[in-house]
């Protein structure tokens, strides 16, 4: 199998790219490391194998031209949304990236997109008696939720009327090596505590996430390239684990207490996701307990 990975020298992206490879599958990274970095595709580079890096823009004439020559059976699209509070203009430009890549797959006959989604910005501000959420109708949250929602829809029109199919993975807390301190509160912990400080937690840090080890959610994605056609499909682990309980499990008795700030207007209090449809229909579960996958940062 071909793959296309956009945005595989990102987090998620590079150990995707670590992954498809010792599959031995042949692999073209498009990123334009806005965000990303060719130090995270450093192992693959020197272990050989099919693999191309293309560094340009995900949205332009370049990536349909690539697609049309090296004719990718499925397409991973890891950028369709920003992190963070990326300004409308970055979020509007991501969306024009997204559409020109999807025309593109299209026009190509790429057999899939499969498209990683932050699951978060989805569904609104759900009650704690519905957690954790199925794949309910879309609720989105903020102006990343509405991209979010539309890129669901976009792919949904490609697939009724030109029978191009995908899959849209809405990803819980992915944390993992390799994340930037930027890239996640796990990150940013870790930071923290390495350098003997204390974090600064927006709110009371009662707040719940469901933390996701990057091994789980790359083998989700993998999966995704064959399963789940025209769904929207939740990757987490179902647990929620307070920001209070995840700073004590990563420096135990030792480590200081944080430090609390304003609550942010846009906290989600509490917030994870059922895998039972990623159970269902990706035969896939997740299998890194929190406590292992942060033993793995050490």
């Amino acid at each position: 199998m071909n793959a296309m990975i956009v945005g595989g020298a990102g987090f998620v992206g590079s150990h995707l790219v670590d992954r498809l490879l010792a599959d031995g599958e042949a692999v073209d990274v498009v990123d334009d490391l806005s965000t990303g970095s060719l130090a995270n595709l450093a192992d693959a580079r020197s272990a050989g194998g099919t693999l191309k890096i293309h560094h340009f823009d995900a949205g332009g004439p370049d990536t349909a031209s690539l697609i049309g020559m090296r004719s990718p059976d499925v397409v991973y699209h890891l950028a369709a949304i920003p992190r963070g509070r990326p300004a409308p203009a970055e979020l509007a430009r991501a969306f024009s990236a997204t559409m020109a890549l999807v025309e593109a797959a299209r026009d190509h006959h790429v057999d899939k997109v499969v498209v990683a989604l932050p699951a978060s910005a989805l569904y609104g501000r759900p009650a704690a008696r519905d957690l954790p959420l199925k794949e309910r109708p879309l609720e989105p949250r903020g102006v990343r939720g509405v991209i979010s929602r539309a890129t669901v829809d976009l792919l949904t029109t490609y697939r009724e009327h030109d029978a191009l199919e995908f899959t849209a993975l809405a990803l819980t807390s992915v944390y993992g090596p390799r994340q930037r301190p930027e890239g996640g509160v796990v990150a940013a912990f870790a930071a923290a505590a390495a350098e003997r400080r204390a974090p600064t937690i927006t709110g009371d840090g009662r707040q719940t996430r469901d933390f996701l080890y990057v091994d789980d959610a790359v083998d989700a994605l993998v999966r995704a390239g064959t399963r789940g056609s025209g769904l929207v499909v939740n990757v987490g682990t179902g647990e929620q684990t307070s920001l209070r309980e995840l700073w004590a499990a990563m420096t135990g008795s030792i480590g200081s207490e944080p430090e609390f700030a304003e609550p942010d207007d846009d906290e989600v209090a509490r917030f994870a996701v059922s895998p039972i449809r990623a159970r269902i229909h990706l035969s896939w579960s997740p299998w890194t307990e929190l406590s292992d996958g942060l033993a793995r940062l050490r």
